[in-house]
């Protein structure tokens, strides 16, 4: 039986086999994509309750006060990005069933799997999980604002809210709270620690499984109308690759440690996708293509983030001496 650690290794090999299945699956069995999708919450779920168990949570006060990285964090994912976004669009036909899937994708920041992807990369996955309620509330109250810049009055009241708070509640306040249990169920009884120490085996596995349900139940819905939607593409892999350029300055000039730092190019370039879904799908009508350009866009993205987690620590941020409020946070523990 292989170890944990061979696990760890053999990571990308892992999700390069998901990824195949689900582009096999959805392929040949586009009739199981409602199979998938229902399966897309319980299973992000699971894999942010194995990700927050590695958390330690004595952490998190100490990550709430950082407020430099909070600054980053939320000045790059508010008001850079919608710049970027806004030039890189411009490129795009000036089509109102495009721009609008694309805005509402890229203009909001993910708070689900960036938190995982930032752990495998090691970044600093309790900073970020500590900025999410901050980045729900901001994308949830400017999204509308953006549209209606961007877009005008009537695609900006079509937004609802529901599909992101009911996203923080199942996907980040479940699992935060089921981890806080568990690890405080290992301090207490042998029956909680080896509880805790099977759960460690899960993380790879249950990123395998988020990627093979997220392409296996989504890509069906981009093969019909892909001939359409290509324009948008280049868009996103433009935004993948610019992102964490910009992430990396903004760390640096903020002077972040190094798990801060990855963790600040991974919010900087992960966005909302599941969430703006429902989004998308609630649009009037005359808006029909929109998912689709949305569901391009997860495509692309969870294709890159299997780069980025070995980009990111081995070239872009690679390792360097903590800096003062990293030293501060480590004294706390």
């Amino acid at each position: 039986m292989p170890s944990k650690e061979w696990v760890q290794r053999n990571q990308i090999a892992v999700y390069a086999v998901s990824v195949l299945l689900a582009v096999g699956v959805g392929v040949a069995r586009p009739a199981a994509a409602p199979f998938f999708e229902r399966l897309i919450t319980p299973v992000l779920a699971v894999l942010l309750y194995v990700t927050f168990l590695e958390i330690p949570f004595g952490r998190f006060r100490a990550a709430f006060t950082n407020g430099r990285f909070m600054a980053g964090a939320l000045g790059l994912n508010f008001l850079v990005v919608p710049i970027v976004v806004y030039g890189l669009t411009r490129v795009l036909p000036q089509e109102p069933v495009l721009l609008v899937g694309a805005f509402m994708v890229l203009l909001t920041p993910c708070i689900d799997y960036v938190i995982p992807f930032t752990d495998l990369a090691d970044g600093d996955a309790e900073q970020l999980t500590a900025a999410t309620p901050a980045l729900l509330i901001l994308q949830l109250l400017l999204l509308p604002g953006y549209l209606w810049l961007f877009m005008g009055g009537r695609i900006a009241a079509a937004v609802d809210p529901e599909p992101f708070l009911e996203a923080f509640l199942l996907l980040i306040a479940l699992p935060l709270t089921l981890a806080w249990l568990t690890e405080l169920g290992a301090t207490r009884s042998a029956t909680g620690r080896r509880w805790q120490d099977a759960m460690g085996w899960l993380p790879v596995p249950m990123m395998g499984a988020t990627l093979l349900v997220v392409i296996a139940s989504q890509l069906p819905r981009v093969r019909d109308s892909i001939g359409q939607i290509a324009a948008v593409v280049p868009v996103y892999v433009a935004f993948l690759v610019v992102m964490p350029l910009l992430g990396r300055v903004a760390a640096g000039l903020l002077r972040l440690n190094t798990g801060e730092s990855r963790a600040l190019v991974f919010t900087s370039v992960t966005r909302n996708s599941l969430v703006v879904l429902p989004l998308a799908l609630a649009l009037p009508a005359g808006y029909e293509l929109a998912p689709a350009v949305v569901v391009t866009q997860t495509l692309v993205e969870l294709t890159g983030m299997v780069v980025l987690t070995r980009v990111v620590p081995a070239w872009l941020v690679s390792e360097r001496p903590a800096s003062p409020s990293a030293r501060g946070i480590a004294e706390n523990e």
